[in-house]
């Protein structure tokens, strides 16, 4: 039996099967994950923070808007307050030991609002949202946090609208958006807006640096019946890319000459594009054909990639 055993671990090149069971990212896997506090209203209109990292992009480029998914227990106190109110804050914290405990305690389950929030560690202060609509409320963010995305439930994905608060969820369930199972939910949420502290901002406006990264920490996912496992910051390492994998100034000249008839580039304008991964060419050379007749501009030198960027650099500090 032995033999066999190690002649099947031979052919799978050293790998052994694993069985796959619930919350297979905790039990099954070793998958490194954010961590962050979903901030969200009770029904007395009270912030609720949860401790959440199955929460990852999902809409990134293509869409009128950008968004997050967001995975949960459908009888957590998160859910039921976005299914009520639609509105969230997602609070990246910081690798602080104090914090991740903090993160800990606010992830178990089954307390009320009150219960979990009488003696939070984090500090709650009103976000954008709230601040420009002062007669709507919204969850408030995480002073400490060194970023926030504050967020609206799009329930109109997945015919979701109709998802109330239920004792019990019987099927027939949804497939992305809403309640998707008898224990869970997932949330497409709309970024209303990213919220940054000063350092990490200016960092990404101005040109990030090895010493201008948060001190992000990993959640590794697996947890056993004692403990909750991750690890702090360390400085993070730039890898260059590859000068064979730039475009090269000729397939930039031939892209952008055929790209619209009534605006053309210079040589020097189209040098500043060779970074630009290959796909992504024709959708940065349509955005600086659309500025240019904006702007009533038919030749593209230096001098107007050099407004483009700044207006991109702009529109990111926005």
């Amino acid at each position: 039996m032995r033999d066999n055993e190690s002649k099947k671990i031979e052919e799978m090149e050293g790998f052994k099967n694993l069985r796959i069971v619930d919350n297979f990212y905790q039990t099954s896997a070793f998958f490194p994950m954010p961590t962050t506090e979903i901030g969200t209203l009770n029904e007395d209109g009270k912030t609720n923070l949860g401790s959440y990292s199955l929460c990852f992009p999902y809409y990134i480029a293509g869409k009128e808007y950008y968004a997050m998914m967001l995975c949960c227990r459908n009888s957590s106190n998160t859910a039921k307050n976005i299914l009520r109110t639609g509105k969230c804050t997602i609070n990246f914290i910081s690798d602080d030991r104090k914090y991740f405990k903090e993160a800990v305690r606010l992830g178990y389950p089954g307390e009320t609002t009150d219960e979990k929030m009488k003696d939070c560690l984090f500090t709650l202060v009103d976000g954008k949202r709230a601040r420009e609509n002062q007669d709507e409320q919204y969850p408030k963010i995480v002073k400490e946090a060194f970023q926030v995305f504050e967020c609206t439930w799009v329930k109109e994905l997945d015919n979701a609208q109709d998802d109330k608060v239920q004792e019990e969820y019987l099927p027939p369930y949804h497939d992305f958006n809403g309640i998707t199972s008898q224990y869970g939910a997932h949330f497409i949420l709309k970024i209303d807006a990213i919220l940054m502290k000063d350092k990490y901002h200016d960092a990404i406006v101005n040109g990030v640096k090895a010493n201008c990264f948060p001190q992000v920490p990993v959640d590794y996912g697996y947890r056993d019946s004692k403990n909750f496992w991750y690890t702090r910051f360390k400085k993070p390492i730039a890898e260059p890319i590859p000068d064979n994998k730039g475009i090269g100034l000729d397939t930039v000249k031939y892209a952008a000459s055929r790209i619209d008839p009534d605006v053309s580039f210079t040589d020097e304008a189209c040098a500043k594009l060779v970074k630009v991964p290959r796909v992504f060419l024709n959708t940065v050379l349509k955005s600086c054909v659309a500025w240019a007749k904006e702007n009533k501009v038919s030749l593209i030198t230096e001098k107007e990639m050099d407004i483009i960027n700044d207006k991109r650099n702009k529109e990111k500090n926005k």
